[in-house]
Parts: C-alpha cells; sequence; structure tokens
C-alpha cells in the first residue's frame, strides 16, 4: 500500500512532529513572557501537553527497544553537566 509508514518510520514522523510542536509553544511563551512567574496557568498547561507527547514518544522508543532508558539517564548526566558549566539553569 502507497504512503504506509513501516514502525520506525512512523515513530520517527510522530517524533519530529511531536517536537516541532513543543519548539513553537516554547517560541510562543518566549513572546508572550520575561520571566518563569510571569506565565499564566494557560499557557503552562499547553506546554504540558506537548511536553507530554514528547515525552510518550521517548518512551515509546524505550518501547520499542530502540534505545534504552539507561542510556536515556546517561545522556541526561551529560547534558547536566555541560549545563552547570554554560547555563545558569543549574548550580
Amino acid at each position: 500500500m502507497p504512503g504506509t509508514l513501516n514502525k520506525l518510520q512512523e515513530l520517527m514522523v510522530l517524533t519530529m512532529e511531536e517536537c516541532g510542536e513543543l519548539t513553537q509553544r516554547c517560541s510562543k511563551i518566549i513572546r508572550k513572557f520575561e520571566t518563569l512567574k510571569e506565565v499564566t496557568e494557560e499557557q503552562r498547561v499547553l506546554l504540558l501537553e506537548e511536553v507530554g507527547d514528547v515525552q510518550c514518544l521517548i518512551n515509546l522508543m524505550i518501547d520499542c527497544k530502540l534505545l534504552t532508558k539507561a542510556e536515556i539517564d546517561a545522556r541526561i548526566d551529560t547534558k547536566r553537566d555541560k549545563l552547570k558549566i554554560w547555563s545558569k539553569l543549574i548550580k
């Protein structure tokens, strides 16, 4: 059947789409607000929806055994170490 995606393709396309939607939501928040305290509950909930959608696809990558939770956790540790140096987000 033309246009039918296999499992890997569907997982990658859905992940790309959800990441794009999260990117758009982050951009809208940047345009509307200057500080964390200014973010409205409505915008926080919209952000939560997009983050949850992306996390769902990440979890599906784990379920499909494309990645492991241990690999992701190790990468998170690496990124946090970099942020300690280059960002004010982590002290």
